[in-house]
């Protein structure tokens, strides 16, 4: 069996594996189950809605939509189809021709829809979600959203509180710039801002959930990873992206046990998940948000 020095001390872990079902409880006497609630119906894909690749070359009607995709000849088997943020993209053999290739989009047509309906959808979130870094700038904050106020009377960053709870904007965050800043100086002063916060919550988390799972962690580091939220070591370091920040403490709750449990379990078997289970019976609700939730792009 290999020593700790042997193993791969910088693996990085994903935190979306497959999850194995939780196990059974025992069942009782007389069981009394509801029954199973029906799966959610995929968002219809609007009639009429044309999907346009900004490179593309050829086109199609699938059903109602007219889809202008992206067409690459490339040494292949067979024909590939790629959905993504500028639309669709077909690899083909050289030697398939066009009359093929639109067949094979119109027999995939369904699947093809729905993912250019969901890449614009995503599209759309962002772009919502996107912040105008200036006076009156709302940042998302543990779950909530705060207001920048550029102030120069003040010190530093500060946050106060709001008044009253239940509101969609949580709190003023004071900023010691002038009204005029350019806008990459406020957000550098709020993203400075927030990784200060990041590093004392993941502190407060970790000395929280450490000891219920029985593992003590060398190292705690913030993460700037373009694809993880977390990733463990095999010699006890610990990387949370500052990012997490924007999430409830529930969602920041389960990437931190989900790392803390790496340290006991160096995978994504069923004992690793029985580990996380053990002091987060719910977490795959909080996990499915780090999905859907989308962030600000901070440009």
């Amino acid at each position: 069996m290999p020593t700790a020095s042997e193993l791969d001390l910088s693996r990085q872990l994903a935190l979306f594996d497959e999850v194995p079902p939780a196990p059974a409880p025992a069942a009782p006497r007389v069981p009394v189950r509801p029954p199973p609630s029906p799966p959610s119906p995929r968002a219809a894909v609007p009639e009429g809605v044309d999907f346009v690749h900004p490179r593309a070359q050829r086109e199609l009607r699938l059903g109602a939509h007219r889809v202008a995709f992206e067409l690459r000849r490339a040494r292949r088997r067979s024909i590939g189809f790629v959905v993504g943020p500028d639309g669709l993209s077909v690899s083909a053999p050289r030697w398939v021709g066009a009359a093929e290739i639109d067949a094979a989009l119109r027999e995939k047509a369904g699947w093809i829809l729905r993912k250019l309906h969901e890449q614009r959808e995503r599209a759309r979130r962002l772009a919502a979600a996107r912040i105008a870094w200036g006076d009156g700038a709302l940042v998302p904050f543990l779950g909530a959203r705060v207001a920048v106020l550029l102030d120069p009377t003040a010190t530093g960053v500060v946050l106060e509180p709001a008044n009253a709870t239940g509101e969609a904007v949580r709190g003023t965050l004071r900023v010691a710039l002038p009204a005029d800043a350019a806008p990459a100086q406020v957000r550098d002063a709020v993203q400075a801002w927030l990784q200060r916060q990041a590093r004392r919550i993941f502190d407060e988390r970790i000395a929280h959930y450490a000891p219920r799972l029985g593992v003590r962690p060398r190292r705690v580091g913030l993460s700037d990873a373009t694809t993880r939220w977390g990733s463990a070591s095999a010699d006890g370091s610990i990387r949370l992206h500052w990012r997490l920040v924007h999430f409830g403490m529930p969602v920041i709750d389960y990437v931190v046990t989900h790392e803390l449990a790496h340290l006991r379990e160096m995978n994504h078997g069923p004992a690793f998940w029985s580990v996380v289970r053990s002091v987060m019976p719910d977490f795959e609700h909080h996990r499915g948000m780090l999905r859907q939730q989308p962030l600000p792009a901070f440009d």
